[in-house]
């Protein structure tokens, strides 16, 4: 494949708005560039969340053995437009730098990707049997990850490489927290506050949950060698009604990174007791919702596929590829709960403007990570 394809390619994917919806654009046109290989025993699956929101699954070659490749078709919003030198849907090249939102997070290394696996597909090459798996929502709660998964077709990979940014693919990320984001609301009896014995203070009992709950994470104090300690924070809270009286409700939100060394049960064991304990007492009334929880993605630094990956990175690169660990969510986190037992890294082209505005990804490294992933692919399969 020509580089004026491969920067086309991209221009289209980064020119569709895909702001947490209308992934489905992304994804036909993705579709249609491999659908002129189906004569090679090339398949093509949506799998659709919602109307206009369908991830991608393209699998290529054959084989008792698959390679996944991975990435999500959503961006974040662009926020204020004024921030930006151009427009963010229109692709834009200044100083061999492509421009727009999702250039960086992640839509080049989604589209590198499918270059790769074009590029093998017009050589008439592919090593084995690899699978693209194109996601919907990583940036609002991996839940097209999580929906791929369930339905068991990230079950028979061998290996997955999702192309997330990692300093211009200086690192390979083989480990990261996990996250529980959770939603308290307590309920309480409005009264006079001249009379408060006459209600229940919503407001007094969701402050106890806070400082137990801290209390109780907090002897969570295993610490995880690259990733460190579980972390845990309330992040937000408000109630009551107005200055005099008793506060009848009252909420707050709390988010959790957890490490490979609790799996997010064991902090639902924690709150969940917590609750329990609290709604004993008389008139508490507490519920908690979690929202999107992910597991943490353990992982091994000296595995035999971060090894091949930087082997290859070496040779195309001509620098080490530097093993890291994560401290935010991805797809890999809905993705370790896949059926198969099987390594996860993420590594992929990018700079570290994602979520910023005037968002860029230089064409260089874009143009390297095709190759690294079609060599990658050999190496592989031993090819």
């Amino acid at each position: 494949m020509d580089q004026a394809h491969a920067e086309e390619i991209l221009k289209k994917v980064i020119a569709i708005p895909t702001v947490n919806d209308n992934e489905k654009e992304v994804a036909d046109y993705l579709a249609s560039l491999f659908a002129p290989y189906e004569d090679q025993g090339v398949t093509i699956e949506e799998l659709v969340y919602s109307p206009g929101r369908s991830n991608l699954i393209v699998t290529i070659g054959e084989g008792e053995t698959t390679l996944g490749f991975s990435g999500h078709q959503d961006v974040v919003d662009p926020g204020d437009l004024a921030d930006w030198d151009t427009d963010p849907f229109v692709p834009t090249i200044k100083e061999g730098r492509l421009i727009g939102r999702g250039a960086s997070d992640m839509k080049s290394g989604l589209a590198a990707v499918v270059c790769a696996m074009l590029a093998m597909l017009e050589e008439k090459k592919v090593p084995g049997k690899i699978k693209l798996i194109a996601t919907v929502g990583e940036e609002s709660g991996e839940y097209g990850a999580a929906q791929v998964t369930d339905a068991g077709l990230a079950g028979d990979l061998s290996a997955l490489v999702i192309a997330e940014p990692t300093d211009g693919m200086r690192q390979i990320c083989y480990t990261s927290k996990g996250v529980v984001d959770y939603h308290v609301t307590s309920k309480g009896i409005a009264a006079h506050s001249s009379r408060p014995h006459e209600g229940e203070d919503a407001i007094a009992h969701l402050l106890e949950f806070a400082n137990e709950v801290q209390a109780r994470l907090a002897r969570l104090d295993k610490k995880d060698p690259v990733l460190g300690k579980l972390t845990s924070l309330i992040t937000m809270i408000k109630g009551g009604e107005q200055i005099n009286s008793v506060p009848s409700q009252a909420e707050l939100s709390g988010n959790i990174r957890t490490i490979p060394g609790y799996t997010n049960q064991v902090i639902f064991d924690v709150i969940d007791g917590l609750i329990a304990e609290l709604n004993a007492k008389p008139g508490y009334q507490l519920s908690v919702d979690y929202i999107y929880p992910e597991e943490p993605m353990p992982g091994d630094a000296h595995s035999p596929l971060v090894q091949m990956l930087q082997k290859v990175g070496l040779e195309v690169f001509g620098h080490t590829l530097t093993p890291v660990g994560g401290t935010g969510a991805s797809d890999g986190s809905e993705f370790v709960r896949a059926k198969g037992d099987y390594p996860i890294v993420m590594v992929g082209p990018g700079s570290d403007s994602q979520h910023q505005p005037n968002e860029w990804v230089s064409l260089a490294a874009y143009h390297q990570a095709i190759a690294f992933y079609q060599q990658f692919a050999n190496e592989f399969f031993g090819k």
